[in-house]
């Protein structure tokens, strides 16, 4: 067999690994994405998008299609009864209603089924690396030989086997996945929390929730579960529970006969409480309820994201978003890496980075699980995600804590490890109206306002190889529509404060303008543990 090369093997094709792909075409790097399946998933599975997936969405020039496919902002809420028609049910809405308090993103989340996700990104990623993405080519098996990994594909229609090097093997093929037990990578946690049958039917409810319409709806009935909308019209999942532990499992299984649609559109109707509704079942799929998590997210040569490195409980949509926070993170790193201008200790910060945030996404989904009276979506959870890492360099005045989320709300700052705040701004480009959208491929150096002081560090960083724009909050031509906002974020009226911000959108240095020119380069090699 004939052997090509590439830089990134990523292995997946779900919404994690098409992100991966999107980012690591944003940042120049060659790459392969492999995914078995001969196209995406058919099956809604996970709906949630949070803000923080929106704006990496935004990022890679996919946020508008996302919201446009999705269900709109009012119907994201949470509904509480008997039936589909109990007159006494409880409708929630999510954490921080749309509106309420200051705005923290330009992105908010929504709920957009993972079967109409998955085709989005998986345009978008072939317009971006074309006959580089392959569906219906599975890894058959890999060898991580020190300076890189060597991998036997097969395509699945003809059979056709080749062996493809890469420098660096990124797995994104889900719980089960191949990529980590062939890494001999450890996950640790509880499984069976739980065992549902999801049935994918259409019928025509949208009449009957018209007044109470919503996102998810929980059965209150014990053994009922809940329907989970994709469209509010016709289309739906219905989650039908079928115990916690194997014998009871078993027991309902042999109930809830899969393969008799007759008996399963049964079920809809009476858990819908609408005796003559009509029902036509597309499809089913049992899953689990796991709480896991890898001892590691890497292993020399290959690297762990989304539910190969974390199987989180679905109890406040966090899974699919912690994933796709992973590739984010770890895409800029890959490409530092490959183009050379970082050394391999930089991927070491990826784990540093995102395994304490996903340690802690398990545990807060675990305990919404556990809760009887009911969880809100939190759409900001994700926003608050502080870094600690080698990747960072903490200003004096920053506490010293470990990164972490924190569930208590979203307190944007100007602090390393955080998230660049989001500020909105009015005038110049039309593509530019949040500070976030001044971040950027490479690093970014950021400034209030235009300060020529800051061009010489700039340029000496750009001279040593390494990408980094200089862009300010305010120009000519832009300002911010709220006057004075940056200033009180950054906490210092001060212009020669900058900002270095990583392509990520995380800030990693925060300083004031130093007299030595090699000060700024200095910097950004530690960040990137260049030598």
């Amino acid at each position: 067999m004939a052997e090509s090369h590439t830089s990134v093997l990523v292995v997946g094709g779900g919404p994690v690994g098409l992100a991966l792909s999107c980012l690591l075409s944003g940042q120049g790097v060659d790459h392969v994405l492999a995914e078995a399946r001969p196209a995406p998933s058919p099956h809604p599975k996970a709906r949630g998008v949070s803000a923080r997936s929106m704006e990496i969405f935004r990022r890679i020039g996919l946020e508008e299609a996302v919201r446009a496919a999705g269900l709109p902002p009012e119907q994201v809420c949470f509904y509480r009864g008997r039936d589909l028609v109990d007159p006494d049910y409880v409708r929630t809405g999510p954490a921080r209603e749309p509106g309420e308090g200051p705005e923290h993103t330009p992105s908010p989340g929504l709920v957009c089924s993972q079967d109409v996700l998955e085709p989005l990104l998986l345009r978008r990623a072939r317009e971006l690396a074309a006959s580089r993405v392959r569906f219906g080519t599975r890894l058959v098996s890999f060898a991580d030989d020190g300076p890189g990994v060597r991998a036997v594909l097969e395509e699945r229609a003809g059979g056709r086997r080749y062996r493809l090097r890469a420098d660096w093997l990124v797995g994104c093929d889900g719980a089960a996945s191949t990529v980590r037990a062939g890494a001999g990578i450890a996950m640790e946690g509880p499984t069976g929390l739980g065992r549902y049958l999801s049935v994918r039917f259409e019928a025509p409810l949208g009449r009957v929730v018209a007044d109470r319409v919503s996102a998810s709806y929980f059965l209150t009935v014990p053994g009922r579960g809940g329907f989970l909308a994709v469209d509010n019209d016709r289309h739906w999942i219905y989650q039908y529970p079928l115990g916690a532990n194997p014998e009871a499992a078993a027991d309902a299984g042999a109930a809830a006969d899969v393969a008799d649609h007759r008996f399963l559109a049964g079920l809809v109707r009476t858990a819908a409480g609408v005796p003559d509704l009509d029902v036509t079942v597309r499809d089913t799929m049992t899953w689990r309820m796991d709480a896991r998590l890898a001892g590691s997210y890497r292993s020399s040569r290959v690297l762990l994201a989304g539910d190969a490195a974390h199987v989180v409980p679905p109890t406040g949509g966090h899974g699919m978003n912690t994933g796709i926070g992973d590739v984010d993170n770890l895409a800029w790193k890959l490409a530092a890496v490959t183009a050379g201008h970082a050394g391999e200790a930089l991927l070491d910060t990826y784990e540093a980075e995102r395994r304490p945030l996903a340690r802690q996404v398990i545990d807060i989904s675990t305990a919404n699980a556990a809760n009887r009276t009911g969880y809100r979506i939190d759409d900001a959870l994700l926003l608050t995600a502080a870094y600690r890492s080698a990747a960072v360099l903490p200003h004096p005045q920053d506490p010293d804590r470990p990164g972490a989320l924190d569930p208590a709300g979203h307190h944007p700052a100007c602090s390393p490890g955080r998230r660049l705040p989001h500020v909105r701004l009015t005038g110049g480009p039309a593509d530019v109206t949040s500070t976030l959208d001044l971040v950027g491929p490479g690093f970014t150096l950021l400034t209030a306002d235009d300060d020529p002081r800051w061009q010489s560090q700039a340029e000496a960083v750009r001279r040593a190889g390494i990408p980094l724009a200089l862009r300010s909050v305010r120009t000519a031509a832009r300002r911010e529509t709220v006057p004075g906002q940056w200033a009180r974020l950054l906490g210092a009226d001060r212009a020669d404060t900058a900002l270095l911000v990583r392509p990520d959108g995380h800030i990693a240095w925060r300083g004031t303008f130093p007299a030595d020119p090699r000060t700024l380069p200095a910097l950004v090699r530690r960040v990137l543990a260049a030598p």
